[in-house]
């Protein structure tokens, strides 16, 4: 995976990408670029949010299978 950095550069922000993808795609410095971007999640995060939620894992069970 492919990870860049996005920075402060005065009234700008940048986005910083690694020199090895720079010479492997034989990027110049001024060139256009098309790019997607996706956030990074920290699943660590994530873990835990729905402890709060009362789901009987039974009954959630039951209703998937009578959608198959």
């Amino acid at each position: 995976m492919l990870l860049a950095k996005i920075r402060k550069s005065g009234n700008s922000t940048v986005l910083v990408i690694p020199p090895e993808i720079i010479k492997e795609r034989h990027l110049k410095v001024g060139e256009n670029v098309e790019y997607q971007l996706f956030k990074k999640v920290n699943l660590k995060s994530l873990l835990g949010v729905s402890k709060h939620l009362k789901i009987d894992a039974q009954k959630a069970k039951d209703e998937l299978r009578k959608e198959w």
